[in-house]
């Protein structure tokens, strides 16, 4: 989705551009099915299962990865600020949110859905994301459980650590138009500008256009592992290997483990 926005010499000839185009542009941003920007950042391992010499030809066929898929207020690529709070309702309500790889919604391309995903908002500084800037975002979180059997090549993908750019899949369902006019006329946009530009982190872009989208509900569609996106602060936060052990594997460590314990030594 792109909305074509004219060039022009002056900011007043922007703001009336928009002004008269507002209701037709926010129409076009709820019609369609949003690809937000991708969220950048290094991958930060989790501690991983180490075989042991006696099981270390044990086979690893699932990681466990917790995604950043979207930030809040930060200005993207469409002149939309998400706001805290948008994705409260969707994820009381949608419990078909999938994984995928690169928003292709087919069946080789999910990497997790159901009992192996789970989302949820969690506040993050922008520091404990990796980021050298102050304050901090809401961010739409995956725990996902990536299958060798469901989707190889994105296992390997986030098994090795090259997965570092996620992006959220949605529908527009509430927004306010925001903007720097101290027309009479634009009274009620300039309130909203004013009430959230202190907090985006790309504060001055957004200051030299004027203008911004307030995104105040949206529906979340799918979180999907991309090579790049428009959002830049979406990373993998953590990754752990999952060892996956046999029945008789499984049996001959809970025997030496009692054993173990009967004899009263530390484990």
């Amino acid at each position: 989705m792109e909305i074509k926005i004219p060039n022009f010499k002056e900011k007043s000839e922007l703001f009336a551009w928009l002004r008269e185009n507002k209701d037709d542009i926010e129409y076009s941003k709820k019609s369609v099915l949003k690809f937000a920007d991708g969220f950048g950042g290094t991958v930060i391992p989790l501690k991983s299962i180490e075989a042991k010499k006696e099981t270390s030809n044990i086979e690893i066929t699932e990681v466990k990865v917790r995604p950043i898929i979207n930030t809040t207020m930060v200005r993207d690529s469409h002149k939309d600020v998400h706001i805290n709070g948008l994705w409260k309702k969707s994820l009381q309500e949608n419990t078909r949110i999938k994984h995928l790889q690169e928003h292709a919604m087919a069946f080789d391309k999910i990497i997790s859905d159901k009992g192996d995903l789970k989302a949820y908002v969690k506040n993050y500084t922008w520091k404990e994301l990796g980021f050298n800037y102050d304050g901090e975002t809401e961010a739409l979180v995956f725990d996902s459980t990536v299958k060798q059997s469901r989707n190889p090549v994105m296992f390997k993908e986030y098994k090795d650590g090259n997965v570092d750019n996620h992006s959220v899949g949605m529908r527009y369902v509430k927004m306010k138009f925001a903007m720097n006019s101290n027309e009479a006329e634009d009274t009620a946009y300039k309130e909203e500008y004013d009430k959230h530009i202190d907090n985006i982190l790309n504060k001055e872009e957004v200051e030299k256009d004027g203008y911004f989208w307030a995104i105040y509900e949206a529906k979340v569609i799918e979180g999907s592992a991309v090579p790049l996106g428009s959002n830049s602060f979406t990373p993998t936060l953590s990754q752990k290997n999952e060892v996956i052990e046999d029945e008789n594997e499984k049996k001959a460590k809970n025997e030496l483990n009692a054993y173990k314990s009967f004899l009263n030594l530390k484990l």
